[in-house]
């Protein structure tokens, strides 16, 4: 799927909002896990050395486990069909500089969403 239009998805979803990573450094990830089947995505994140793996299991797990318990799907059917990373808000932060002066930090956030959906076996 290559949308992001959350209306058009015919599974579950979960969104994490404000993780406190870049959003450059999450999708890295996500594009090697969508349009893969939700086990070869666990094993995938598990043995990737990123720190991002942990956050979007966590999202991951949680839309399985809404597919699962809200539209009542078979976890083992169940394919990544929606991946993506926005960008959230910066925390802003100052640090001191020379002669009295202070340059600012910014810290970036992002909000993670994923969706799976039945395989096309699945739903026939």
């Amino acid at each position: 799927m290559k949308t992001k239009n959350l209306q058009e998805l015919d599974g579950a979803f979960a969104t994490a909002k404000y993780v406190r990573m870049s959003p450059r450094k999450v999708r890295r990830v996500l594009d090697q896990i969508r349009g893969r089947s939700y086990r070869d995505a666990l094993i995938l994140l598990e043995f990737m050395p990123y720190r991002s793996c942990d956050p979007i299991l966590k999202v991951l797990r949680s839309a399985v486990a809404n597919a699962e318990h809200n539209l009542g799907m078979d976890k083992s059917g169940l394919i990544v069909s929606l991946a993506y990373a926005d960008q959230g808000p910066s925390l802003r932060r100052f640090r001191a500089r020379s002669q009295g002066r202070a340059f600012q930090i910014r810290k970036p956030t992002c909000h993670i969403t994923i969706g799976v959906s039945p395989t096309e076996a699945e739903e026939e």
